[in-house]
């Protein structure tokens, strides 16, 4: 059966359109059952809707703690029977309690090629440091923040004459297609965690690491 999936989001949701087109295969092993987000007007939220999916919003705002918020948004997860969470642009820090119930069961994708570049302004960062590919990458959640077990990668060129806006254009564009084939490998069991590392088996044992093709520059 195709794992219960909700995807937490902040803003506009452009990765989690990625998730909820490729989960419309009547083969794909996560259902996209829930979108939750802490901001009331963020627009990822109707575009959830556009594709009925049932939305549900915790406002951080309302809480006095982060531990507060957290009980929140568990309640409304497991009111879904939520088995697996996929964070995609979901803009709070986690508290560990949270993070350790969803404990191998909760994925993210962060725009830098892990574990180089962790937090933000990551584009920026790249730039500044002067190196040669950028990327990003699919991880495991765990309590400190941008690691955790790495599921997949893909890499992008960092061109001569790019800026922060054009290598984040192409890095986003990549996310697109990274996000859903790793949360395809995740939620099949073909990529598990064991000691800390993830392990390939299926169709993907001969895998070391998932690294996929990119688009190249138009």
């Amino acid at each position: 059966m195709p794992k219960r999936t909700a995807i937490l989001i902040s803003g506009r949701g452009s990765n989690m359109s990625s998730l909820i087109a490729a989960a419309m295969a009547p083969d794909y092993p996560a259902r996209i059952e829930l979108v939750l987000s802490n901001r009331p007007d963020a627009g990822g939220l109707e575009r959830a809707r556009a594709a009925d999916i049932e939305t549900a919003v915790v406002d951080h705002k309302a809480f006095e703690t982060r531990e507060d918020f957290d009980a929140a948004m568990q309640a409304v997860l497991d009111e879904h029977n939520i088995e697996l969470v996929c964070l995609a642009g979901f803009m709070r820090i986690l508290t560990d309690g949270f993070i350790a119930q969803w404990s191998d069961r909760m994925i993210n994708i962060h725009p830098s090629l892990l574990p180089s570049f962790k937090g933000l302004n990551t584009h920026k960062r790249v730039l500044d440091a002067g190196v040669r590919i950028a990327g990003c990458t699919v991880h495991v959640v765990r309590p400190e923040m941008d690691t955790g077990p790495i599921i997949a990668q893909a890499a992008v060129p960092v061109l001569p004459d790019d800026t922060e806006d054009a290598l984040g254009a192409r890095v986003l564009e990549a996310e697109h297609i990274l996000y859903p084939r790793a949360l395809a490998l995740y939620a099949s069991g073909q990529a598990r965690v064991v000691s800390e590392r993830i392990v390939f088996s299926g169709d993907a044992a001969s895998m070391d690491t998932a690294i996929f093709s990119l688009p190249s520059r138009a």
